[in-house]
């Protein structure tokens, strides 16, 4: 009994040890860390306090911020039940889910065919020139990139000239003026401004594919296309599947800036998604503690789903986030 808890102790001490020269050993590599732990703490934990907002009737007062907010009055879940009996609940709901969802369905499929078209590409300067022209987009700000859109989509605009030229109509379309192509523009709007930087990680899991594969599949007599069907794909399975549970857990997040700039009067039953309607009441009717609650109630669910279909990959396919 005596050499077993010896063996257990020495054990513990040689364990200790190893982790204290790891730290020693890797010492600059956690001082590099750092600044990034701390902007997490600062800017991702520590707000998280504020959540408190949600449960309480928050008046902005003179004095200290977190005096005001930790002395409101408490009224519990009374915020989340306006928000799920009033009639705005099912009208910003459609609108979140289907820009959401109508964006993952034309957006997520496309950066994976850019980076398998740009990897077949063989030119060296034609193929940097996609790859700018592909990435440019998604450093220019909503600001810019919604009036470009704007513009393109005008009564005078390139759209309705191009319809107009192949007979398709004979009266200009007001695109922004009618709801009915506001889920549209915006999926649109978002494939085209971040396709081609989303094609970067794709890129990066096809580079890493052992050249001899593609050298076997050509010897067993596979074509471009059966190579990219038998060996590429598979190979990106893994990759897929992680940065689909990712969208999928941001299903709520439809967007503020593309949806808060193409908005106007005449669209707004199809605008008006989650992150604008918290905007609007809290920032504009001052209801804070209100636009906390719709906060909240985004963040909750998003993480459900990443629990979920994280959850669902993992028994069924063995590919998961976490």
């Amino acid at each position: 009994m005596e050499t077993a808890v010896t063996t257990i102790r020495a054990k513990e001490k040689a364990a200790k040890r190893k982790f204290k020269h790891r730290l020693m050993e890797q010492r600059y590599l956690l001082l590099m860390l750092l600044p990034a732990i701390i902007w997490a703490v600062l800017f991702a934990y520590l707000p998280m306090a504020g959540l408190y907002m949600a449960f309480i009737n928050y008046q902005p007062k003179l004095g200290s911020f977190w005096t005001n907010m930790f002395h409101g009055e408490f009224v519990g879940l009374k915020w989340f039940d306006y928000f799920f009996s009033n009639g705005d609940f099912f009208i910003i709901m459609r609108n979140t889910l289907a820009s959401t969802l109508l964006t993952l369905i034309v957006s997520f499929p496309i950066p994976i065919m850019i980076a398998i078209a740009v990897n077949e590409i063989k030119g060296a300067a034609f193929k940097k020139t996609v790859q700018t022209v592909s990435y440019l987009p998604h450093f220019i700000s909503w600001v810019i990139a919604a009036n470009i859109i704007v513009t393109v989509l005008s009564s005078d605009g390139i759209v309705n000239d191009v319809l107009k030229w192949l007979h398709l109509t004979k009266d200009s379309v007001f695109f922004l003026q009618e709801g009915k192509y506001f889920w549209w523009i915006v999926a649109f709007g978002n494939t085209w401004k971040e396709m081609g930087y989303s094609s970067i990680i794709y890129l990066a899991a096809i580079s890493s594919i052992n050249l001899d594969l593609y050298e076997a599949a050509k010897v067993d007599g596979a074509g471009r296309f059966k190579q990219i069907l038998y060996v590429t794909l598979p190979h990106l399975k893994p990759t897929i599947v992680i940065l689909l549970i990712l969208s999928l857990g941001g299903v709520l997040n439809a967007g503020f800036d593309q949806h808060f700039l193409l908005s106007n009067g005449l669209n707004m039953d199809y605008s008006d998604v989650l992150s604008t309607y918290s905007f609007r009441y809290g920032l504009q009717n001052s209801m804070f503690s209100y636009a906390s609650a719709v906060g909240l109630f985004n963040s909750v669910v998003a993480f459900i789903i990443i629990v979920i279909v994280n959850s669902a990959s993992k028994r069924f396919n063995n590919q998961s986030l976490f």
